[in-house]
């Protein structure tokens, strides 16, 4: 018997259970990260031969809790305890329409129920009635693919993906995340069948790509994606940053697998989700700017800001939050290049200054990026660029303490300027306000109200403009 299945929600479940007269059983996720030791599951899944809702109903009851929630459309019930959420459900069998992953289902018995999972190791069952209480069901050789570290389906896998596209995503996620291999037959027929994901709702799709994207090495799911094809329906522009092309002897690096690198990299120090998108998108532009120039070579000019560009539609297509996390991603993505001209000027500190005003509360993530982004396997070169950007997080921080610079606006604002030589709103302004800007970022000046001040007085009379204040005087 599993420790975790001899708890007293299970017991109270399975007294529940015998009075109904219902065969019961705790099934799926749960006695699957159980049998792994995964932590403790914040939700619960139970079958009941029977009515589901009637038992949790009964649960509830002998909880002294109200709060059971019915969903009468798909014959199931939750109730929540404890923090811990318990789906109750009555088990059925399903057949599906090629169309839709909406299946039509009936009453079914627990041999019924655990054929319509997914996979095998999700298949896996435990009774919870008290003559049985803790008894394993493993009809498809669950337990035998968990420590051979497998995900195979219990039917045929054609069958199986095409009742419900779904699974394919779920496959390579589950794979991902548990560092599970896909067998082989399952693979073959994600990738004959990858067509079928269309049928799938995008929003379906998101929320496996972000657990993919949310486990500790995300280039295992990347790239399974990649080579099964499925990759190509829902992110074409990841797709095409795969190959390399040689013009006169001279090749570029693979950006697919370049890129798959650098967001494990960046999984390695940050658990950020927005930001490993930042690093699977960080050079989407590349294949849209790719240039070959004779005795140059290839040339990717402006493929950040190209990239920052795709991100809406993108966003748009993935139904992925447009508000502040698309304007973050966008902004690492530009940005991503920039440090590296830190450490090219040497002569001044404008860069630093201009970065630090342009990155704001965010440069921290974008060097995390730029780091991740070093993919060399040659040493030597790889500890010199570290080294750079070790010198460039230096540089920014005795900026910052200088100047003051990180999220700064001008110490003279528009409306300052308007009192000051008797303006109205027009592009006068926004020049003035800009020029004092520049003037701070390049160091001419320092962010000071005084020399601000003095400055505005100087650039105006290049632009013509004289302060109300001297013409009172002349007055």
């Amino acid at each position: 018997m599993l420790e975790s299945v001899d708890h007293k929600i299970f017991r109270l479940i399975g007294a529940c259970a015998d009075e109904l007269g219902l065969e019961t059983y705790v099934v799926g996720g749960y006695v699957r990260d159980a049998i792994l030791k995964r932590g403790e599951a914040k939700d619960i899944d139970i079958v009941a031969v029977g009515s589901g809702i009637k038992l949790a109903q009964a649960v509830a009851k002998k909880l002294g809790s109200n709060r059971v929630n019915v969903f009468k459309n798909f014959g199931t019930a939750q109730v929540i305890t404890d923090d811990i959420e318990i789906e109750f459900v009555g088990a059925r069998k399903e057949s599906y329409d090629r169309n839709s992953r909406k299946p039509s289902v009936e009453n079914g018995t627990l041999d019924d129920d655990q054929k319509r999972r997914d996979f095998t190791i999700n298949a896996l069952a435990i009774c919870l009635n008290d003559k049985r209480f803790g008894e394993l069901i493993d009809p498809f050789n669950g337990i035998e693919d968990l420590e051979n570290k497998i995900i195979r389906t219990p039917l045929e896998p054609d069958q199986t993906f095409s009742d419900d596209p779904l699974r394919m995503m779920r496959a390579i996620r589950f794979a991902t995340q548990l560092d599970f291999q896909i067998e082989e037959s399952c693979l073959a027929s994600i990738k004959s069948q990858n067509e079928r994901l269309k049928i799938i709702s995008i929003e379906r799709i998101s929320t496996e790509l972000n657990k993919i994207m949310a486990a500790p090495k995300p280039s295992k799911g990347l790239i399974l994606l990649f080579r099964t094809h499925l990759l190509k329906h829902f992110l074409p522009e990841v797709t095409a940053l795969a190959g390399v092309e040689e013009i006169e002897g001279q090749s570029h690096k693979d950006n697919f697998y370049h890129t798959a690198i650098v967001v494990d990299n960046l999984a390695a120090t940050s658990d950020k989700l927005w930001l490993r998108y930042a690093a699977l998108f960080h050079d989407i532009g590349k294949p849209v700017t790719k240039r070959f120039v004779p005795g140059i070579g290839w040339t990717f000019h402006s493929h950040e800001f190209v990239g920052g560009k795709m991100l809406n539609k993108i966003f748009n297509r993935m139904k992925f939050p447009l508000g502040e996390p698309l304007r973050y991603v966008k902004k690492i993505v530009q940005l991503s290049s920039r440090p590296q001209s830190v450490v090219d000027d040497t002569a001044t500190d404008s860069a630093a200054r201009r970065l630090l005003n342009e990155a704001g509360d965010d440069v921290d993530d974008l060097m995390l990026l730029c780091e991740a982004d070093i993919t060399t396997r040659n040493k030597k070169k790889k500890e010199q660029f570290l080294e750079n950007f070790r010198l460039v997080r230096k540089k920014l921080v005795e900026v910052e303490e200088k100047d003051h610079l990180r999220n700064f606006q001008p110490p003279i604002g528009g409306e300052e300027i308007m009192r000051t030589f008797n303006l109205k709103p027009g592009p006068q302004i926004g020049e003035l306000k800009k020029a004092i800007k520049d003037a701070i970022l390049d160091g001419e000046i320092e962010n000071d109200y005084e020399q601000a001040y003095a400055f505005a007085l100087n650039k105006a009379t290049t632009m013509g403009l004289k302060p109300i204040i001297e013409n009172d005087q002349k007055a």
